[in-house]
């Protein structure tokens, strides 16, 4: 079963952590903000994205399964 990268934008920072822990998923806008891929995470990147949602300063970051 797949995963995906959610961000609750309301929560939402800006710090950037997670596209430092996932850029192959993640980058970031002019201001910080993150900007998911909507690609399932890949088995080789789960570890990190498991990271990236921990380690959210503003606990922001989610990973969702697929239906």
């Amino acid at each position: 079963m797949s995963e995906r990268l959610r961000v609750n934008p309301i929560l939402c920072s800006g710090h950037g952590l997670c596209a430092e822990l996932v850029p192959e998923q993640i980058s970031v806008d002019e201001w910080g903000y993150p900007i998911l891929s909507d690609e399932p995470v890949l088995p080789r990147l789960q570890k990190l994205a498991r990271r990236a949602v921990t380690d959210c300063p503003a606990l922001a970051l989610t990973l969702v399964r697929d239906p």
